[in-house]
């Protein structure tokens, strides 16, 4: 993209010709040398060039590079960290990453995963042949190349022999579907072999979809890193065998990398004569030249190829064993990712785009558009778990860090999430009104999950989620609160495991011990109204979308069915009508009084996660219709006022017509990853935000972007079932994060923050 007007025309010498990226913490330009070379530089921000610890960290990514040479890095080149804002210069690589490359066209061949394998080892080997552990190798980090797939990021690496970093503060450092068990209990102790069991997850996931110990959150994730034993489900034998040994928990059992190199190159077939050239390997020379201890074992792999076994889809629901980008690893990557974007700070598999504009925040506009705020209504920003005066003082674990989020109901906030009991803050203050007292004495935040599911008759309705302390039992309950006290009002356990339950209208729904019988229950009393059961062996996630719909819809897929069925149940009774549609589709909501399904580029394609039509469906007669989309697009869908908004990793927002499928607009934004969208229909105005807590407004008439903040959150959060959200709050806005913030904003100025003390 075009350089900006208050952009540097040089660096250090090199010419800058365009952008390539920016984020919070700098911008990555493409320049050019005096003698025509091509580079990558990274330039920080000019508020962190004044922080010394960032000025020490930044130092370490450019000692850690330099050191790094090979054909699967891409090499410091020039830097300065004294100037008075630090710079790197890198080789320049086209390329997109591979969490970009699974995205839009799903799993790997098998061609392309020795490619990528292989590669990546030899990556790994120039790596530690420096000293240095790379410690976030993830699909968002691996370039792809047309001669092989290049490392890089060097931003939380370290050399091998240094056990005393910047980062070992008791926060997390890595992006836990890829990191390695000593990462979660030890960090002084990470060695080589880290990135090797990060490499065995992230070809996993390049295979199948999903990582080894995938997770509804990230620390669920890290629990099962560190106890359990890999999910390979899809994969066949002998690869399944080295990948085994690649996740071993004790570093000691996990093979080295030149013996990698030779079973690599046994159980992945060669390139078929009429595939396209790639970049030869160096197998012998990896064995030859491999320097970790241990060198010279056996380690001889089983021969032959076989199946990479059976691919799945993707669904709106996104629910476990079916294809969906894994939350740490779906950003986009331009040629040189910005470093020191870890955990601390932007949150995991954060990527770049070329087209994103710069971070800074913007001014809104006038006031004039803005609806008046709420009587009483100040700028505040709390926590979800600040002390109670009714009910429990405190959340389960106020330190623990997990997914968190809020409803908006008659100003105000009802939230609940991982380790965060259900409560209620005052959405004109922020203040904490009450927390619900649920938990059972000595129950840590990981085992406690509450979700909210809506308030409905004076009651706000949860599904609670318990694990007992040894892991091995859970107890799930739909809970009815008082929306005044939080005292329970009724509770029933249920066996949600095939069915997705939420609050629609007059009705919350509850699934009996069968597992296939669901029960619809007043929201106040729990009375039951209806039952009726969902296919045998399906899943079905029952929707909340789509405000003029008259029936209870949900979405049921089967794997080894060829569609998927779309259930029409009746309020009044619980009659149900069964629907087929593409297997590979979700309910997206209503249009002109007709139910809409989003449907994937192709039913058949394994892990395709982009979308080109709408199919339409007449509420009484089934009659169907179809909207052909432009193009394919992939993003979080949000159907409103007869528009598809489409909200990308990369933070653009591309507005379609729902009626013709015809591209209105498309705006980029600096924003990271952001959530679904929300449309206010009385200001044309389109919201997002990240989970650092950064908001952005878009007019939806035109799609000019009419300002951004900053971010508001201090730790960030990213990549669990919950993202972020901007709720509308009458004239002014909720806007919650993952990590437990929540704060009101007002949309006419959006820079004001609350007044100290």
């Amino acid at each position: 993209m075009p350089l900006h007007r208050d952009d540097p025309r040089s660096v250090g010498g090199y010419r800058l010709v365009d952008r390539l990226g920016a984020g919070g913490m700098g911008v990555v330009y493409r320049g050019r040398a005096r003698s025509g070379r091509e580079v990558a530089v990274k330039v920080v921000h000019a508020q962190y060039a004044e922080d010394p610890v960032f000025r020490t960290r930044f130092r370490q990514e450019i000692e850690a590079v330099r050191k790094v040479s090979g054909a699967f890095t891409a090499p410091v080149v020039d830097a300065d960290p004294e100037a008075a804002r630090p710079w790197m210069a890198t080789q320049y690589v086209p390329g997109r990453s591979l969490a970009e490359r699974l995205r839009e066209r799903g799993p790997l061949r098998e061609a392309e995963l020795r490619q990528l394998a292989l590669g990546l080892v030899e990556a790994l080997r120039d790596i530690h042949r420096a000293g240095v552990v790379h410690r976030d190798l993830k699909p968002a980090n691996v370039l792809m190349a047309e001669d092989g797939p290049r490392v890089i990021d060097f931003g939380i690496s370290r050399a091998a022999e240094n056990h005393q970093t910047l980062t070992e503060t008791g926060q997390m450092i890595g992006t836990p579907p890829f990191m390695s068990p000593e990462q979660f209990t030890d960090a002084r102790t990470v060695g080589p072999a880290s990135d090797v069991f990060s490499l065995g997850a992230l070809l996993v996931y390049a295979v199948t979809g999903r990582g080894p110990f995938d997770a509804d959150s990230p620390y669920l994730t890290a629990y099962r890193v560190v106890h359990d034993e890999p999910v390979l489900d899809g994969l066949a034998q002998p690869l399944r065998s080295v990948l085994e040994r690649c996740l071993a928990k004790e570093v000691a059992d996990r093979p080295e990398l030149g013996e990698l190199a030779r079973e690599f190159g046994a159980v992945l077939p060669e390139p078929a004569d009429d595939d396209p050239q790639t970049v030869s390997l160096r197998l012998d020379s990896l064995a030859d030249r491999e320097t970790s201890p241990g060198n010279g074992a056996d380690g001889t792999a089983a021969t032959g190829s076989g199946s990479l076994g059976r691919r799945t889809y993707a669904t709106l629901s996104g629910r476990s064993g079916r294809w969906r980008p894994l939350w740490a690893a779906t950003g986009t990557v331009g040629a040189l990712a910005l470093g020191l974007t870890g955990y601390l700070t932007l949150g995991p598999g954060l990527a770049e785009s070329g087209d994103r504009p710069a971070s800074s925040p913007s001014p809104a506009p006038s006031s004039s558009r803005w609806s008046a705020l709420p009587d009483g209504w100040r700028v505040w920003q709390t926590t979800v778990d600040e002390t109670a005066p009714l009910g429990a003082r405190k959340a389960v674990a106020p330190s623990f860090e997990g997914d968190s989020s809020c409803l908006m109901h008659d100003l105000a906030a009802y939230c609940a999430g991982q380790g965060v009991l259900p409560v209620r803050l005052n959405g004109l203050t922020g203040e904490t009104v009450w927390r619900a007292d649920l938990a059972p004495a000595h129950t840590d935040g990981p085992n406690y999950w509450a979700k909210p599911l809506g308030i409905r008759e004076g009651a706000m309705l949860v599904r609670q989620n318990i694990t007992s302390a040894d892991g091995q039992t859970e107890t799930t309950q739909v809970i009815a609160l008082d929306n005044r006290t939080g005292a329970r009002l009724w509770s029933r356990k249920v066996n949600d495991q095939n069915v997705d339950l939420v609050l629609s209208g007059e009705l919350v729904l509850t699934a009996e011990a069968d597992g296939r019988t669901v029960t619809a229950r007043s929201p106040r009393t729990g009375a039951a109204r209806w039952t009726m059961k969902v296919p045998a062996g399906y899943y079905c996630t029952f929707t909340t979308t789509g405000t003029d719909l008259k029936d209870l819809y949900a979405h049921c897929t089967l794997d080894e069915s060829e569609k998927s069925l779309v259930l029409a149940v009746d309020r009044a009774d619980g009659s149900v009508r069964r629907i087929e549609v593409p297997y590979a589709s979700g309910i997206l909501g209503s249009l002109d009084g007709r139910l809409a399904v989003l449907v994937w580029t192709d039913d058949r394609v394994a892990g395709s996660s982009a979308y080109d039509r709408i199919l339409l469906i007449d509420q009484d007669t089934t009659a169907r219709s179809t909207t052909k989309l432009a193009k394919a697009y992939d993003g979080e869908p949000t159907l409103a006022d007869g528009t598809l908004w489409v909200v990308s990793a990369n933070g653009r927002v591309t507005a379609v017509s729902a009626r013709t499928g015809k591209q209105l607009w498309q705006t980029p934004t600096s924003l990271e990853s952001p959530g679904r969208a929300t449309y206010d229909t009385r200001t044309h105005t389109l919201y997002l935000a990240s989970s650092s807590g950064r908001v952005a407004a878009l007019d939806t008439r035109g799609g000019k972007l009419l300002w951004e903040t900053l971010p508001r959150v201090s730790r960030v959060f990213s990549g669990g079932t919950v993202g972020p959200e901007v709720q509308l709050n009458e004239g002014a806005l909720v806007v919650t994060a993952p990590d437990g913030t929540v704060f009101g904003l007002d949309p006419a100025h959006p820079e004001r923050k609350p007044a100290s003390g």
